[in-house]
């Protein structure tokens, strides 16, 4: 085999050839000098090592050439380091603020003459990390501690000269963006696809977004090129002008016929304001993939089928009828994340027949599928646990049937803890609520995926009837003024004033809006109607779940099983039987 290094990857050399002279190793693959870098701009680096030698050239890299600056978030900190970060060059200062009241830390390097910066760290607070990490090696636009300092200096991409790195993924530099804009690229996508800057780990999104608006490039809020007004734009006119349909909106306020951004975006207002089953009418056609048939699509063509559990709380009946469908129609089962039984392996005509008998047995759609509330995850609280100090089963299953089927712009996940110890993980979540000795904190903008963030405290021991009345507005405030597949987290982080500002609006009632926020919940709460019924009693729609429409009793003769830990899973295409073809006979 390939020689490992001690703390795993495979060993390379400076060309990134491994012990094998035919094989070669880049990315988080590869130990150079027994150290494997798990970062873009390394990986990048290493590939046009090896693409040069596969063509015949004498490229070479060592560890002190790689670009080691990085952006995360840990533990909802944002955290980002760059250049010479712990000062290893010789004769280097260090520029320290710490402030732990605000709970920052930046730190620059820089050279013993104090006029070139050579990296530096960032806690807390990494706003400034796209700026600064293309200002390294370069002299400083101004004094260090002007730069990290509380209300710190600006520095724009005005003050980057145009050999200036902005994107160390790609080494796009402020020259080849300068040069793109000018040439007419005048929105980040245009920029992304002519220069590449933005599409690794996307830390230089910002920067480009401040050098298209100095440049005078006013920024679009168009949801598509069928629309010239953003999602919350249209939001307000489809509530206000009672439109009820695609067709109506976009003979009125937009162009052309639609597309895969715009249709389902407004498939989801209409069904957030109400505008009956997303099978009904035209808005069938309007839906994503999933709602097409209310079901989550799998990679071998099969569906998964997850009934609400709300809270997670379910009884033993329930739990046997679940186990009879999953045999029945030898479904795949596993316990979700949260808390919920998903039921994969569904051909699409079968989905009516499983929906029946869940029904039957008393659940409904758990909405696994849309872009609305998913889960409210809760521990035992009060009921059970020697610890809890609030009923959060209780709550969490009101807050989850009060929810149901609310459409957003992007999915929504709730968590409800009932004491400090956060068994039910209620500050990942959308929102979140921890029980206190007083009664309930409210935490917002919380979740996991490619780039987690740690909710944050709203407002504190709230009643029961105040903390839902303040959920209600936070909920309808998102889905009325969010963006297209917008989490709440980033439509916190792009609100003006943040999370001070939404405080002000849901909590204070700053803009006066608060009663009409509610009331809107309020119907939402009265017109909610479980989707897989709404299917099951209208023969018009059970006529769409069927695998081929000339062929309705057809089944898809390419989806194929295989056991696997006693359960059936999709079979590889290796193992998948051929499937016969007709064909006109040809003769010779």
């Amino acid at each position: 085999g390939l020689n490992l290094g001690e703390r795993g990857g495979v060993l390379v050399d400076k060309r990134c050839r491994t012990s094998d002279e035919h094989i070669w190793a880049i990315g988080e693959v590869a130990a150079l000098e027994g150290r494997v870098y798990g970062l873009v701009a390394p990986g990048y680096a290493m590939a046009e090592v090896v693409a040069d030698r596969l063509l015949g050239g004498a490229a070479t890299m060592t560890p002190a050439e790689l670009d080691m600056s990085t952006q995360l978030k840990m533990l909802g900190v944002d955290v980002a380091s760059f250049g010479d970060a712990q000062a290893t060059t010789p004769g280097a200062l260090e520029v320290v603020i710490n402030d732990p009241v605000a709970g920052t830390y930046a730190k620059l390097v820089v050279s013993d003459d104090a006029r070139t910066l050579l990296g530096g760290v960032l806690v807390g607070d990494a706003a400034r990390y796209p700026t600064l990490r293309a200002l390294v090696g370069l002299p400083l636009p101004a004094d260090p501690v002007a730069m990290i300092a509380p209300g710190a200096v600006e520095l724009g991409a005005d003050a980057l000269p145009d050999s200036a790195q902005v994107c160390s993924c790609h080494a796009v530099t402020k020259g080849e963006l300068v040069t793109a804009i000018e040439a007419g690229e005048h929105t980040v996508p245009a920029l992304k696809a002519c220069t590449k800057a933005g599409t690794g780990c996307g830390s230089c999104i910002p920067l480009l977004k401040r050098m298209l608006t100095a440049a005078g490039v006013e920024q679009s809020t168009a949801l598509c090129e069928h629309f010239a007004q953003s999602r919350a734009e249209l939001f307000e006119i489809v509530a206000g002008a009672g439109i009820a349909t695609f067709s109506e909106l976009v003979d009125r306020y937009g162009t052309g016929r639609g597309c895969d951004i715009c249709k389902p975006a407004v498939a989801s207002i209409l069904a957030s304001l109400g505008g009956g089953h997303v099978h009904d009418g035209e808005q069938a056609a309007l839906q994503d993939t999933n709602d097409h048939f209310l079901a989550n699509l799998q990679r071998n063509g099969t569906y998964s089928v997850v009934p609400r559990i709300a809270g997670g709380e379910v009884t033993p009946e329930g739990l046997i009828a679940i186990g009879q469908v999953a045999r029945d129609f030898s479904l795949y089962t596993k316990i979700t994340g949260g808390q919920r039984i998903d039921l994969f392996g569904a051909r699409v005509e079968q989905l009516p027949a499983i929906w029946r008998r869940l029904v039957d047995a008393g659940f409904e759609s758990g909405h696994a599928y849309g872009k609305a509330l998913r889960t409210v995850k809760s521990c035992v609280g009060t009921t059970w646990c020697r610890y809890g100090v609030q009923d959060s089963v209780g709550l969490a299953v009101s807050l989850e049937l009060r929810y149901r089927g609310l459409r957003a712009p992007h999915k929504i996940k709730s968590g409800v803890s009932g004491c400090a110890r956060e068994c039910a993980e209620a500050r990942s979540k959308d929102f979140g609520i921890i029980a206190t000795e007083n009664g309930w904190n409210l935490y917002v903008g919380g979740n996991g995926g490619f780039t987690p963030r740690h909710a944050e405290l709203l407002a504190a021991d709230l009643d029961t009837d105040t903390l839902i009345a303040v959920i209600d507005r936070f909920l309808m405030f998102y889905i009325r003024t969010a963006d297209r597949l917008q989490r709440t987290a980033t439509w916190i982080e792009a609100m003006d004033g943040g999370l001070d500002h939404l405080r002000e609006v849901i909590v204070e009632d700053s803009l006066g809006i608060c009663a009409d926020l509610e009331a809107a919940m309020h119907a939402h709460v009265e017109d909610y109607s479980d989707e897989w019924r709404g299917v099951l009693d209208d023969p018009a729609k059970l006529e769409r779940f069927v695998s081929f429409v000339n062929a309705p009793d057809v089944p898809d003769p390419t989806i194929s099983f295989v056991t696997e830990r006693g359960q059936p899973v999709p079979a590889d295409p290796a193992d998948r039987a051929p499937v016969a073809l007709a064909m006109p006979l040809v003769r010779t």
